[in-house]
């Protein structure tokens, strides 16, 4: 058409209508490209996991489609009709399937697996998803998975690999074995995956999704007011228990006679407390008659609820005084808050737990279980991050746009032998376990980045501040600059150690007495405050016993079982190691090696005594002497230069000796005999195989050392080994071996 020539009005019309048409093929073609995702949940458990996910799909409308499907106990009255809490989470249900046989024993849970595979297939055909997601290790999630399986849906597995102690395990891992994808919670069940011949290119290690809500809300204000509405007005914070308990259907008949056992404890305990109903597995019919028979819904003390919304039970949770039976939640998502957890019976064997869980295996008696809580009752541990760091939401979603859709569904299994167990290079996984190390000093307080290898992956150094206050708030700043720069640097954080001077003890994080160099901070709870902001359990120890941790990971004490540590710095401490375990003592005074009296008449010592190691062989010691010498113009010597500004220390005279000045190598070996005095003592009472010297007079103390043990020493101690530590940084190290050794297992 030539330009000034007006288009004919059919033309005009024949043009809009083509506009219009390619316009709507084009949204067409986009939603066609959003990824269809089916969330299928079966009770209030896993909703609580599926939730966060669903919120997250559903706040990304242009990349997902989410269908959800409701079956199992969310449409049983007995069980609370837990499907209006997903309509009140404003999630449109695609579909509702009744697909449980009532009768709670074996037979009923079989029909019900079978009910709901003839159900299945017609919705699933209908909704047509590219995903479907299924989590744990329900008979209700065994049924969707078949069904989907078959009719090759990919099917995301969430929480699989882990190990329990009843025939969840069996279905669990059945399971993981139909499932196409895997978004584990940690890193042993990740491994379980690759070591059951799961494509490790498939597996995310992502945490636990309601790890992402706990870590961040679990701190509302009106917590008080939720616990007074299911207890009633006169319970306080810390002050009732929460009780649930479900039966174990390869051994009902135990599980009841635990469960029995534990409403007596629990009677006898004469505390306020919160009974949940048990789930719908065979023999929970049983142990309801069991609650009744014991009067438990009319007892004063006792309040029993069939369904709590998640948003109040992380409330009732968070701030009791104790939670009790076998639930999964006691194991998992309790330790987010450092509540005390009293796990019964055998139902969650297995499981990776935090040292706030008291395991009582064999709980045949209600005395054992009433011990245990007197035990448990009111303590408060630190967080514990096992199952997740908040971030898991993130991830699955990423995760889930990863998938290729035009992959072949065909399963690829990875027979041994298997790589090294970690999942390939997906980018949002976090793959460096790491601590964070913090050591506080009397001049700089400095905070590391350390990998499980002992690796000083990043390090901050900020002058220590002189007041309590102005200390905990540079701490927790420097802290979370090292988190967010760990994201970054592909680094997990597992927690945080804290190394300081003074006497501190490590079971509660307090410092009960510091150092002369550090103001205000004795009889202070580290660990409480860090904890609480930085959401990550907390190690506290004295920073001799750090350098002995260090040296026991990653220096010379690394497969010794008995070794000692002797820091030789401002001051002079260490630590001890016997039988592979670090000495703290009655009173956390042990490894005080600095105040080990040497001399009836010695030089005081900054502790008040007089003729300590510290008082001779210190730098402030060594400073003292030097600038005693220099008083008396008899430090100098042909070689050295000191002009009037510069302030006399322990190098001075370190290198006055070195020149030849009599004076000053006179000090530096009352100093040397003075050391190797209080080793000879140290050999002789505890008779460990290896002395390591740490700090910065190390090298200078090796030779007199071991020529006073060769001279003073019994001769079966004489042999003992002196080396010089290689560790650069024994402090942040060993700050950091308390986090990265911590052990997660307590069994009672």
């Amino acid at each position: 058409m030539m330009p000034g020539h007006a288009r004919n009005p059919h033309e005009l019309y024949y043009l809009r209508t083509q506009k219009a048409q390619q316009k709507m093929e084009r949204s067409e073609k986009r939603l066609k490209e959003r990824l269809r995702v089916c969330v299928a949940t079966c009770n209030r458990a896993d909703y609580s996991k599926l939730a966060p996910i669903m919120f997250g799909i559903k706040s990304h409308p242009e990349i997902f489609d989410l269908e959800v499907v409701v079956l199992g106990s969310h449409l049983i009255d007995d069980y609370g009709n837990t499907f209006r809490m997903i309509e009140q989470d404003e999630f449109d249900i695609s579909s509702k399937l009744h697909t449980i046989v009532r009768g709670e024993d074996e037979a009923a849970m079989v029909e019900s697996v079978g009910l709901a595979l003839v159900k299945l297939p017609d919705v699933l055909q209908r909704l047509a998803p590219d995903i479907l997601l299924v989590h744990g290790d329900r008979f209700d999630a065994l049924a969707l998975a078949t069904a989907a399986a078959l009719m090759n849906i990919r099917i995301l597995h969430l929480e699989g690999g882990e190990v329990s102690g009843t025939i969840d395990d069996s279905i669990r891992h059945a399971i993981s074995k139909l499932a196409h994808y895997h978004a584990v919670c940690t890193r042993s069940a990740e491994r379980h995956l690759i070591s059951m011949c799961e494509d490790h290119s498939h597996i995310l290690l992502a945490g636990c999704p309601s790890y992402d809500k706990l870590l961040s809300a679990h701190e509302r204000d009106d917590y008080t007011d939720i616990i007074k509405s299911w207890l009633g007005d006169d319970v306080k914070e810390q002050d009732y228990i929460v009780a649930l308990q479900h039966p174990v259907t390869t051994d009902i008949k135990n599980s009841i006679k635990i469960y029995e056992l534990m409403l007596d404890a629990l009677i006898s305990f004469n505390k306020r407390t919160l009974v949940l109903f048990p789930n719908i597995d065979a023999g929970s019919k049983e142990m309801v008659r069991v609650m009744r028979r014991k009067g438990i819904e009319q007892h004063p003390n006792f309040r029993a609820v069939k369904h709590v919304p998640f948003d109040q039970f992380i409330q009732l949770v968070a701030h009791a005084g104790c939670m009790i039976g076998n639930s999964s939640c006691g194991v998992r998502e309790a330790g987010a808050f450092g509540t005390p957890v009293i796990n019964l019976g055998s139902r969650q064997t297995g499981r990776e737990t935090g040292e706030n869980v008291l395991h009582v295996r064999d709980a045949d008696t209600h005395n054992k279980i009433y011990h245990a809580l007197e035990l448990q009752f009111g303590k408060r541990y630190p967080c514990s991050k096992i199952y997740g760091d908040g971030n898991a939401v993130q991830r699955i979603l990423k995760f889930m746009q990863s998938i290729d859709l035009s992959e072949p569904l065909q399963k690829k299994f990875c027979f041994p032998p298997v790589k090294e167990c970690f999942s390939q290079d997906i980018d949002h996984i976090l793959e460096t376990q790491s601590a964070l190390a913090v050591d506080l000093g009397g001049t700089n307080l400095r905070v590391a980045i350390v990998s499980m290898k002992g690796k000083v992956v990043k390090k901050y150094v900020q002058l220590n501040p002189k007041t309590f206050e102005e200390r905990i708030e540079l701490i927790l700043t420097m802290c979370k600059q090292a988190m967010a720069d760990a994201v970054h640097l592909n680094c997990r954080i597992l927690g945080v150690g804290v190394s300081t001077g003074g006497r501190v003890n490590p079971q509660d994080g307090i410092v009960l007495h510091s150092t002369k160099l550090i103001n205000e901070w004795s009889s202070v709870d580290i660990r409480t405050p860090l904890s609480s902001a930085l959401h990550l359990p907390v190690w506290v120890d004295n920073d001799g016993n750090c350098a002995a941790l260090a040296e026991r990971k990653f220096g010379h004490g690394k497969g010794m079982e008995n070794f000692v540590t002797i820091i030789t710095g401002t001051g002079i401490g260490g630590g001890i190691i016997q039988h592979n375990e670090l000495i703290h003592g009655s009173t956390f005074c042990a490894a005080e090696l600095g105040h080990i009296v040497v001399s009836l008449e010695g030089p005081e010592c900054m502790c008040g005594s007089h003729g300590c190691i510290e008082a001779y062989s210190s730098g402030l010691a060594l400073q003292r002497e030097a600038k005693r010498l220099h008083d008396e113009d008899l430090l100098l010597v042909e070689g050295m230069t000191l002009n009037n500004k510069e302030q006399v220390n322990a190098i001075h005279l370190i290198n006055a000796a070195h020149l030849g000045n009599s004076k000053a190598e006179s000090v530096l070996h009352t100093a040397g005999t003075a050391l190797g005095l209080g080793i000879v003592n140290i050999l002789h009472m505890i008779n460990p195989s290896l002395v390591i010297l740490s700090g910065v007079l190390a090298a200078h103390y090796e030779n007199p050392v071991r020529q006073v043990i060769s001279q003073r020493a019994l001769l079966s101690a004489q042999g003992t080994k002196v080396m010089v530590s290689e560790l650069e940084d024994p402090a942040l190290l060993g700050a950091a071996s308390m986090v990265l050794d911590y052990t997660t297992r307590r069994t009672y």
